[in-house]
């Protein structure tokens, strides 16, 4: 009795182990940016993840992977946003990235031009989920972009014809 027991509890204790193992290696997998919703002014609310060394960085992160996908990306759309099931990238030019390379650093710097066409605005208390290992945390949060300003800025500048 007393041996079946101590199995029991070894099985146990190896599966919650292992469990904890898979969660700890989920922050490698890759979370792609999704569109879950629409607003009449032109902006899009999206999920997006961030990756960096800390939960700080990888929520600053986010908020750029939004916007660059917003530019470089084709996001899919929750069923049941708007009659679109995805959304075209602003600069869907092959190269398009390394073509204004310059513009893009400057533009997605630390402090950078791209806080003014997004905002975490629509984030809901606790909303936010992260994964963190030994390297790296990943944040998942809400993001909302202002597209249409986001491309009158960049045919100002000349970038979008």
């Amino acid at each position: 009795m007393i041996y079946k027991k101590r199995v029991f509890l070894c099985v146990t204790i190896c599966g919650v182990l292992l469990s904890c193992g898979v969660h700890k290696n989920s922050a490698y997998t890759d979370v792609e940016t999704k569109c879950i919703g629409t607003e009449l002014d032109g902006s899009y609310t999206l999920r997006a993840s961030g990756r960096a060394r800390n939960a700080a960085d990888a929520y600053v992160q986010a908020g750029k992977q939004a916007v660059q996908d917003v530019l470089f990306t084709i996001i899919p759309c929750v069923s049941g946003v708007g009659a679109q099931s995805m959304l075209k990238p602003l600069l869907p030019e092959v190269n398009a990235k390394e073509k204004y390379e310059s513009f893009f650093a400057k533009f997605f710097a630390d402090n950078g031009e791209y806080l003014k066409f997004m905002s975490m605005k629509e984030k809901r208390v606790l909303s936010s989920k992260y994964s963190k290992t030994d390297a790296q945390t990943v944040c998942i949060t809400t993001v909302c972009v202002d597209r249409i300003k986001l491309k009158e800025y960049l045919q100002e500048n000349g970038i979008l014809k």
